[in-house]
């Protein structure tokens, strides 16, 4: 597997010192004493490293004993690969680097209950080098994973809450400049347990980091607000605010009367919501805009001002001020927009000024987005009647993952599945029909079951590449949760839910760079050559001649792992 720091590699650390000269250690020093310490920083120096990480070539091998095909099957172009996640992360740097769209994981949360392994030992909550040791596991698999994005590619972790601030940090050390934000998930109702009655943990996140390419599909939007009763020419049409966010002290240059060109009446700006375009009136020589100005919009008749209303003209500034006493003023809701305290109150001394509000005319076809963007909390499915919805995914709890899991395998058999609803939800938004999913903490396979059901729901042809480990262990040598779990219930929910869909399971050999002209097969270079260039399993052909690795249009790729007489006439007796 892969890292845990015993106390005796620190102390052979600390031994190595010894050895050491004069100038050896003036360097160590200066480079302790000038490295960067803003950021994320840990002890990768002090802790046991993972040294097989890149001392060996990992090579692919198909089991067609364990993978699934239906009954029209000659190419699986689902995967689920068993072993250490880093020894599939390098295999698909291989084979996928630059084709993976979206990366949901599910990592170890480093608990301190045992719940990840690092060099083939548990970390424990008392492990000096708990956290240090975590972010080195998950910043070598976070690097390899990086080059597997498309340029408008996403990776989304979850994590829980005591966790994610070093997470965040080491994810902007990986994914420089690509945080695009995140997305909190009700995990459970409220607790009270081991909190001291202050706070309740009963939520997690995930983390969304994208490239420059890449958003969420977002929710459709409702265009019920929208009509033409005035048969305007440009199509239909909402009214909508005509102010913006900030006080007449923040923005003064928007803080202005508007005018009606028509009838002559004035409405006095908002103290507390200018008007969002700027007026002519205070432009300076040559200076220009992004938007157009007040005047524009009136002149193209997109400022609606009110038909009927009250208009009232104070002829002396004690009559104003009376008014704004006795609050008979023009009001936003119950704040009067004329004070007592507000500049240049005499401009508005003998002028009639109405009490109606104007409005903007927005029309449906100038709209930027034709979609909601996705909201950062999730909605538990239980309270839906209590949020607004709409533009927010929606989730059970991770009661749900575990009862599903239950349903499948007729017991517990794996105790932290993530609900489908959440992943589910999560793939809709972030994938495109013929997109390729990757989870290379894959568990109980909750994303391979999601990325099924989606493609079900909507007709698309997603691929899902999931990668677990055994979990085998001196007290369970026979223990293979790859197989008897994520695989399983993969087969499972295929044969159950009725999906037309097939995967192949790939195991991992892992052999030194001086045995591989020796123990490299012609299988494994099919398949190697087969999922790099078409990203999909071929039929397993031992005893051939001539491997096919992809057909399209009018070519045709082909490994011959020898130029005997033979292969010579096979080559030669290919459909043209």
């Amino acid at each position: 597997m892969s890292t845990t720091a015993s106390p005796a590699a620190a102390s052979t650390l600390l031994a190595s010192l010894d050895h050491l000269n004069a100038q050896q250690l003036r360097r160590l020093l200066v480079e302790h004493l000038t490295q960067q310490k803003v950021g994320l920083y840990w002890e990768s120096n002090a802790i046991e490293r993972d040294a097989a990480l890149h001392a060996d070539v990992v090579l692919p091998r198909l089991r067609p004993d364990y993978s699934h095909a239906q009954p029209d099957t000659t190419q699986h172009a689902n995967l689920v690969i068993e072993g250490d996640n880093f020894d599939s992360l390098r295999l698909l740097r291989a084979t996928h680097a630059g084709k993976i769209r979206v990366i949901y994981i599910d990592p170890p949360y480093n608990t301190g209950n045992k719940d990840w392994v690092y060099n083939d030992h548990y970390v424990g909550a008392n492990d000096r080098y708990r956290h240090s040791q975590w972010l080195e596991f998950l910043y070598q698999r976070l690097s390899l994973a990086r080059e597997l994005l498309t340029s408008d590619g996403v990776i989304l972790v979850s994590i829980n809450d005591e966790n994610r601030a070093r997470l965040e940090l080491l994810m902007d050390e990986v994914f420089p400049g690509r945080r695009l934000g995140t997305i909190t998930w009700r995990t459970r109702q409220g607790s009270n347990a081991d909190q001291q009655c202050f706070l309740s943990v009963d939520h997690e996140h995930v983390l969304v980091y994208g490239n420059p390419g890449f958003k969420f599909n977002g929710f459709e939007k409702s265009y019920a607000a929208f009509a033409n009763p005035d048969n305007d020419p440009r199509g239909d049409w909402m009214s909508s605010d005509l102010t913006l966010g900030f006080s007449y002290r923040e923005r003064p240059n928007l803080y202005y009367p508007l005018v009606d060109p028509k009838t002559g009446t004035s409405y006095p700006p908002n103290p507390d919501r200018v008007w969002v375009y700027a007026t002519e009136s205070r432009l300076k020589e040559g200076q220009t805009v992004q938007a157009k100005t007040m005047e524009e919009f009136t002149r193209l008749g997109q400022i609606i001002f009110p038909a009927e209303q009250r208009v009232e003209i104070w002829p002396t500034l004690e009559s104003l001020l009376i008014a704004i006493d006795a609050g008979d003023v023009p009001k936003v809701g119950k704040n009067p927009v004329l004070r007592r305290d507000l500049p240049n109150l005499e401009s508005w001394i003998g002028r009639p000024v109405g009490f109606g509000r104007p409005r903007f005319k927005r029309y449906k076809a100038d709209l930027r987005n034709q979609t909601q963007p996705l909201s950062s909390w999730i909605v538990p499915n239980a309270e839906t009647e209590d949020y607004e919805a709409e533009n927010s995914l929606v989730s059970a709890t991770n009661q749900e993952g575990a009862r599903q899991v239950a349903q499948i395998f007729g017991d517990r058999a794996f105790n932290y599945a993530k609900p489908l609803s959440l992943i589910q939800g999560l793939l809709q938004q972030a994938t495109r029909p013929g997109d390729t999913v990757l989870d290379f903490f894959a568990g109980s396979g909750t994303t391979g079951h999601a990325v099924l059901a989606l493609n079900a729901q909507d007709g698309g042809s997603r691929r899902f590449i999931l990668c677990s480990s055994t979990e085998a262990t001196a007290k369970e040598p026979d223990k293979n949760l790859c197989r008897d779990v994520c695989a399983e219930r993969i087969r499972r929910v295929i044969t159950t839910q009725g999906y037309s869909a097939s995967f192949a399971y790939l195991q991992l050999d892992k052999i030194a760079p001086a045995d591989v002209p020796l123990e490299f097969t012609p299988e494994q270079a099919h398949l190697l050559l087969a999922l790099r260039e078409t990203g999909t399993v071929p039929p397993s052909s031992p005893d051939a001649a001539i491997h096919t690795i992809g057909i399209q249009g009018d070519w045709l790729t082909v490994l011959c792992h020898n130029t005997s007489a033979a292969t010579l006439d096979a080559l030669a007796q290919l459909p043209a």
